[in-house]
């Protein structure tokens, strides 16, 4: 059955990245059931290698603010919930229990470079489900790629298995100044069917 397209609306087609965010608080148990709704998408091999760092006092988000591009600064600091979306690169050592048909612990522990790929692909899809849950549950996004990952991973991730994949404002977006909407790709620019 097709969602109606109210949903289809607030997933894709008149949802926006906000500029900014009122000052509304999100909860913790709002948080949660975030992480209770994206938790069901897909990944290969059941692996979920998504963790995730919900940063709300302002202390937390000046740890952040020296690995950030100067033009996410105010989005961040601004918005009631910043999540650093990181993936673990070990992974695999939890897959006895989310994959117990067999032991492909064992194909990731052998080879290193496929446990990254594996790690950094699924871990950037469990963050596009945060995204859509994230929507779904009437929470505004904004992700953004415009930070240093290696200060993010020494200040957050230090002497663990995460790597900082991706960052992503969330709150209640404020729109009173949001400028018109980029263009997108039509399906003959971007798809061919063989």
């Amino acid at each position: 059955m097709r969602l109606d397209p109210f949903a289809l609306d607030r997933l894709f087609r008149t949802a926006r990245t906000p500029p900014a965010f009122r000052p509304d608080p999100v909860s913790d148990e709002l948080l949660r059931e975030l992480w209770e709704l994206m938790r069901w998408g897909p990944t290969s091999g059941n692996c979920q290698p998504a963790r995730i760092l919900f940063l709300r006092s302002a202390a937390a988000k000046e740890r952040l603010r020296p690995a950030l591009s100067p033009g996410n600064v105010a989005k961040v600091m601004g918005a009631p919930i910043t999540a650093i979306l990181g993936y673990d690169t070990a992974f695999h050592d939890l897959l006895p229990r989310l994959w117990p048909r067999g032991d492909v612990r064992s194909w990731y522990e052998a080879d290193p470079q496929l446990r990254e790929e594996t790690a950094f692909r699924n871990g950037t899809l469990q963050a596009a489900y945060l995204i859509l849950a994230a929507r779904a549950l009437g929470l505004d996004c904004a992700p953004m790629s415009g930070f240093d990952a290696a200060a993010v991973d020494r200040e957050f991730f230090a002497g663990t298995t995460i790597r900082a994949n991706l960052l992503a404002a969330l709150g209640y977006g404020a729109f009173d100044r949001i400028r018109p909407r980029d263009p997108r790709l039509a399906f003959d620019e971007a798809c061919r069917v063989l």
